[in-house]
């Protein structure tokens, strides 16, 4: 790793201070000015978590807490050899661009074909930028976003067709060209992905990661770049333009997302739904109020409202409501119809009925027309909660249903993707005999570390923080033992995925981003949002009501 100058402020936290400037072309003042604004130097303390650790290795179990004020499940010798090793791998990934880091890889695993995981994925990063801002090291996140923001402005074109111009790349990788003796960045739009599918969640991640930067170095400079503003709207354009959509939510197709293989998620997942939701919760914040600014904050506020009141009606299931979609009427034909999607109730798997307990409830995984998709989702459920999509009661019972069905969605190694998974027909015919995508594997019900960090965050805003610990320590007893597994097989995810690569880096960081989130819930902040209390729909008297 390249060294870099370091600053520790006053309480305690690491800065660092090399200009990432020099990483960008000189066609980019307005990158280059936000860069070049000098910084005091205090080298006092200077530890990196590592050696803040290695500090206690002479320490009794029941000594001194570590250095970087950890939780009590840190006491124990053994999880701070954990958390080491976890600090020394995620370093280790680091990727530079001419002497700058600028992400993380996806995997370190060289004893099998790198494929694409050798790239910087942006959605593959999030965990890391904050594992990295929590610590105080800024700078990796600062040119993480400047290169990706960068890279939106190139053409985009799959065969003869030119993607939209707001389209973030899903990932990209630093190559030596020998021709120049320098460092060029390779991105992919979805060109090379499999299916050839555009990251839609990338734009979406990117918005929400500048505002957990902005939040955490108090400095909006950044967010108020001309480059920076322009890259939000184009986004936003992309996702607020009219078009033939009856619904507020963003029509998408399979493999757009963190479940990048053709999964029958196409349509209107929740996973897309509330990473949308929050991200224009976020550009309402980091927008300017310009004329552009404004125009932009308008149709933000009218979608923010069409689409809460959507996904808290219409994506929302527990007990009661199951109980009406089993009894529901079809082919209603009027403005009053109960059964506004025409949901056949023979449709109802057999298995919702044993899995919704009395006491919880969870946004299901799609609706459209005619369709309802009753898979648990986790990524979608626990961004609901961190952006306030999920009314408090909505919440804690998405809380009370993961309490509920421990077995099912956490069991021995956090945490499901979905639940639960395809077998038989019904996986030939949605996956199209996808061979990764076997019952319990990869998407398909297997078991994913990475989603530590959100259900940790998600736990913490709901109260309910002995959750996060108890999955915390399931994930601890294994974890370093397997190598950082990318994801876990079988119902209960007992086994290390049968293609799952080692030294996955958001394995590792989600961990880290979990321990300490967990120790300092204040770091919660950078990446939650309040209820709006404007968004909560208005309680009308019935025309029939009387005194």
């Amino acid at each position: 790793m390249c060294p870099l100058s370091k600053d520790v402020s006053q309480n305690g936290n690491v800065k660092t201070l090399e200009s990432a400037g020099t990483i960008f072309e000189a066609d980019d003042p307005n990158i280059l000015r936000s860069l070049e604004r000098p910084r005091a130097i205090n080298v006092e303390r200077n530890r990196s978590p590592e050696e803040r650790i290695d500090h206690f290795e002479g320490l009794s179990p029941h000594g001194r807490r570590s250095g970087f004020n950890t939780p009590r499940s840190y006491t124990c010798l053994e999880t701070h050899a954990v958390v080491a090793e976890a600090w020394k791998n995620l370093r280790h990934s680091t990727v530079y661009y001419r002497s700058q880091p600028v992400g993380t890889i996806a995997a370190m695993d060289h004893s099998v074909e790198e494929l694409n995981y050798d790239q910087v994925f942006v959605r593959d990063f999030v965990p890391s930028a904050l594992a990295f801002l929590m610590n105080g090291e800024e700078e990796i996140v600062k040119n993480f976003l400047l290169k990706t923001l960068h890279l939106q402005s190139w053409e985009k074109r799959i065969d003869q067709f030119k993607l939209g111009e707001g389209v973030m790349p899903a990932s990209f990788k630093v190559i030596h060209n020998p021709e120049t003796n320098g460092e060029i960045l390779i991105p992919d739009f979805g060109e090379s992905a499999i299916g050839r599918v555009a990251p839609v969640d990338s734009g979406f991640w990117w918005i929400i990661l500048l505002r957990a930067y902005t939040k955490h170095t108090g400095d909006s400079s950044l967010a108020e770049m001309p480059d920076c503003q322009r890259g939000m709207r184009l986004i936003l354009s992309l996702c607020l333009s009219e078009a033939f959509d009856t619904f507020p939510t963003l029509l998408c197709a399979d493999g757009c997302c963190m479940i990048d293989r053709r999964m029958g998620v196409y349509g209107y997942p929740i996973e897309i739904q509330a990473l949308f939701f929050m991200a224009l919760r976020c550009a309402l914040l980091l927008l300017k109020q310009d004329q552009e600014g404004k125009e932009f904050m308008e149709l933000i506020v009218k979608r923010l409202h069409a689409l809460s009141y959507h996904m808290r009606k219409y994506f929302w299931l527990d007990f009661k409501r199951l109980n009406d979609i089993y009894r529901y009427k079809t082919e209603e034909y009027s403005h009053a119809a109960v059964n506004k999607f025409n949901v056949m109730p023979d449709s109802l798997p057999d298995w919702v009925f044993d899995f919704m307990p009395t006491r919880g409830g969870y946004f299901i995984g799609n609706v459209s027309p005619a369709r309802k998709d009753f898979r648990w989702f986790c990524l979608g459920n626990c961004v609901a909660i961190l952006s306030s999509l999920a009314t408090p009661e909505q919440a804690s019972a998405i809380m009370d249903l993961i309490e509920s069905r421990w077995e099912e969605l956490v069991g021995e190694m956090p945490l499901k993707i979905c639940y639960p998974a395809l077998e038989s027909h019904e996986w030939r015919i949605v996956t199209g005999c996808d061979p990764k995508n076997t019952r319990w594997s990869y998407h398909n019900g297997g078991s994913w570390p990475v989603l530590l960090w959100l259900l940790t965050a998600a736990c913490i805003k709901t109260g309910r923080p002995q959750i996060a610990r108890r999955a915390i320590e399931l994930a601890e007893n294994r974890l370093s033992k397997d190598h950082w597994p990318e994801y876990y097989d079988g119902k209960v995810g007992r086994y290390v995925g049968k293609q799952a690569r080692k030294f996955q880096t958001w394995s590792i960081s989600g961990y880290l981003v979990a321990k300490m989130m967990l120790e300092d819930p204040s770091h919660l902040g950078m990446i939650s949002l309040e209820e709006d209390k404007q968004m909560k729909p208005l309680l009308k008297r019935s025309t029939s009501w009387t005194c």
